[in-house]
């Protein structure tokens, strides 16, 4: 009888393995620690500081964007609520206005004119930079290796030159008196052109604009489709001209749906590239003749700073920033759609 009680209980006792393994119930393929064993350290911590590595690195970015862009930007809002002239700035007075900086901004024709202007300007450099660029770009992937990297070191000395130094090169070329462009003409034939005023009408002046901006954004757009290019198999051409595609027709079947991600980046960037272009049309001509040339950041300068209504040019300001958001989020639109598109095609 003794042995007969004896054998249930035995059955139930934990079998402990060889060695130090921890106990296992007979029957199962798990194993438990023992009653007050000390538990092995978990496994996520020397993950922790890996984890937090892109964090540390992203931080100096953080904070210097918080301290030079965050800053100044709340500081501007704050701004815009208030009547702030030169009696206020000399007095030290804090003036509030309210939403009265934005009632007037959005109630005057002047904005609405100078918007519709700004977005005009915008998509007529855009369209010619992109263009005008993607030629190049495939120019460059079809060239010999001489002449690519002649074209190349052309395009990486324009895209280097200063802003203001370019600026002043066009004024100087577009001179009435001393310009090059007038000589040329005149020499063409054109006499009647050897002492226009490039500047004189809001067509010719947004023209020299024009030109600066695009010869100075092609080498960004060229540079980074040709780079782009590299990286498309060959394969796909040759496929495609077996099959007896033209120029056209491999662009718009191999390069340019393989390319699609970049295009629509690279005419994202350069929108606002331009949509923000300052200093090309304040040096040219100041938003003249007769201000018939000022974009968003030129009416907001002259409105805060060349007419002493600060508050009112950063109410002006961060309605400009309002619109880039506004044509940001639309990108960002896009650019899900994309993929969502590419995700059910997979």
């Amino acid at each position: 009888m003794a042995a007969q009680l004896d054998d249930p209980v035995d059955n139930t006792v934990p079998q402990t393995g060889e060695g130090d393994a921890p106990p296992t119930r007979r029957g199962t393929g798990s194993r438990r620690a023992a009653p007050g064993a000390p538990r092995s350290p978990a496994r996520r911590a020397p993950r922790s500081p890996a984890r937090r590595a892109p964090y540390l690195l992203l931080l100096p970015a953080l904070l210097a964007t918080a301290v030079f862009l965050g800053w100044p930007m709340v500081r501007n809002l704050l701004l815009s609520f208030q009547n702030l002239n030169m009696k206020e700035l000399i007095q030290h007075l804090t003036d509030w206005r309210g939403t009265g900086n934005y009632q007037e901004v959005l109630g005057s024709e002047q904005f609405w004119r100078v918007t519709l202007r700004t977005l005009v300007f915008t998509a007529v450099n855009v369209v010619l930079i992109m263009v005008l660029g993607v030629l190049i770009g495939l120019l460059l992937a079809r060239l010999g290796k001489k002449m690519r990297l002649t074209l190349s070191l052309a395009l990486v000395l324009a895209w280097a030159m200063p802003v203001i130094a370019a600026t002043t090169v066009f004024q100087w070329l577009f001179d009435s008196r001393y310009g090059v462009v007038n000589w040329l003409l005149d020499q063409a034939g054109w006499h009647a052109m050897a002492h226009y005023d490039w500047v004189g009408t809001q067509l010719s002046t947004f023209s020299v604009i024009t030109v600066l901006i695009v010869w100075q954004s092609l080498p960004f757009v060229a540079l980074n489709l040709y780079a782009a290019t590299t990286t498309i198999p060959r394969e796909l051409y040759e496929a495609a001209r077996m099959d007896g595609a033209g120029t056209w027709q491999v662009f718009t079947s191999v390069t340019f749906p393989f390319l699609k991600p970049f295009f629509l980046a690279t005419t994202f960037l350069e929108i606002i590239w331009v949509f923000k272009a300052f200093p090309q049309i304040f040096a040219i001509n100041e938003g003249g003749p007769d201000r018939l040339t000022e974009t968003l950041p030129i009416y907001a300068f002259t409105e805060g700073v060349g007419n002493l209504h600060f508050g009112m040019g950063a109410a002006i300001s961060l309605l400009t920033i309002v619109v880039l958001l506004a044509m940001t989020a639309y990108y960002l639109r896009l650019t899900l759609t994309q993929e969502r598109q590419e995700e059910n095609e997979l």
